[in-house]
């Protein structure tokens, strides 16, 4: 994105939104391993992106402002979809589950998405109804959109921290 171009924290999310539903369409339709493999890094990278401005900034900023639940379900959301990501980056095209794994993490993330996006009652709507500043949110994160994209590009996708999974282990219940 061009530095002229200004978009609001909305705006900005929602054009991540398109930009990766676009390319879940074009891993869908592609043939060949080597095309898959660089549609789904693509696709990480995104993800990887989006999700990490979202943590650092917008939902940090809807804190106390929105609906409790609607926010801790993102988080887990989010998490769901680090651990695919995880898969699928260490994987490849010829792992019997890659394809699948990319379809699931689809799915994830159009029903996450509708979450947000919802006219009402979704997040987007509660934060602008609640009067954040929109404009400052989106500046805040098209700057680390820009360092995060320069970072991952040079030294990859770093692992990311999943910490709605790890608050728990598997069959104990998480303490506090």
């Amino acid at each position: 994105m061009a530095q002229s171009e200004k978009l609001d924290a909305v705006a900005l999310l929602k054009a991540d939104h398109r930009k990766v539903a676009d390319l879940f369409a074009k891993f869908e339709a592609a043939k060949g391993a080597g095309k898959k493999k660089a549609l789904a890094e693509e696709i990480c990278m995104e993800l990887t992106i989006h999700t990490k401005i979202e943590e650092d900034v917008f939902y940090p900023a809807c804190e106390g402002k929105i609906e409790e639940d609607l926010l801790k379900e993102a988080y887990v959301e989010h998490d769901a979809a680090k651990v695919l990501i995880a898969e699928i980056e260490a994987g490849g095209p010829d792992d019997e589950f890659y394809d699948a794994k990319v379809k699931v993490l689809s799915e994830e993330i159009e029903h996450h998405v509708e979450e947000e996006e919802k006219r009402v009652e979704g997040m987007f709507a509660q934060a602008r109804k609640a009067g954040l500043d929109m404009d400052a949110l989106g500046a805040a994160m098209a700057a680390e959109k820009e360092q995060l994209k320069a970072a991952y590009q040079q030294s990859g996708l770093p692992t990311p921290p999943t910490p709605t999974l790890e608050a728990t282990t598997i069959g104990q219940p998480a303490h506090g």
